[in-house]
């Protein structure tokens, strides 16, 4: 049902509207449909750009990129994929663009310790956490970067196998393939490392 322009800032300002209305609000123009829905995924997306990029800065540039395109193709979203996977596709493929324009490939999870910190720690258990972490980091690292996507979008941005498919561009299958290989690879060098894999 539509909505009046008064009864949709209403929703909008209440946070009432779901992420298909706000994108259908952006496609007229709705500043504050955008607004909104820049706040609601900023911070996921900029996670997701961190972890191609490498660089919060370059992330943020990127990130800015991402919302602009989809301010101005918001009237192009056809529903056919969630909203984030959409804006996810954007943020990959502007990334990627990003990385080629540089000619430098950089590791797809340059930040992974911080999701390892446990303030309950003492100094020894935290030295031995960030050592941890900086060699799985180093072990994504030396994955393919078919691979390294795979790692990133499923284990660290918790997207289901069918938005992986989506937001790559490739078959469900193919993210399942991706995914066993990836954590055979992954097993077998953290076990050379003296750890055990997940």
């Amino acid at each position: 049902m539509p909505h009046s322009k008064k009864s949709l800032q209403v929703a909008i300002n209440n946070g009432a509207l779901d992420d298909r209305s706000l994108i259908a609000a952006v496609a007229e123009g709705d500043a504050q449909a955008f607004q909104t829905l820049y706040q609601r995924h900023r911070d996921r997306i900029l996670s997701f750009l961190i972890g191609i990029v490498g660089s919060r800065a370059q992330a943020e540039e990127v990130m800015n990129e991402v919302f602009l395109a989809a301010w101005r193709s918001a009237d192009r979203f056809e529903g056919r994929s969630q909203p984030l996977t959409w804006l996810m596709s954007i943020a990959r493929n502007q990334a990627i663009s990003l990385l080629r324009k540089q000619r430098e490939v950089t590791g797809i999870l340059d930040e992974v310790t911080y999701n390892l910190a446990d303030g309950a720690d003492g100094p020894h258990q935290h030295a031995e956490k960030s050592d941890n972490a900086d060699i799985l980091r180093r072990c994504i690292n030396k994955l393919s970067p078919a691979h390294q996507a795979i790692v990133n979008l499923v284990y660290y941005q918790d997207c289901s196998v069918s938005e992986a498919a989506q937001i790559l561009a490739v078959p469900q299958n193919t993210v399942k393939t991706r995914m066993f290989y990836a954590r055979k690879k992954l097993s077998g060098m953290l076990e050379a490392h003296g750890l055990a894999a997940a």
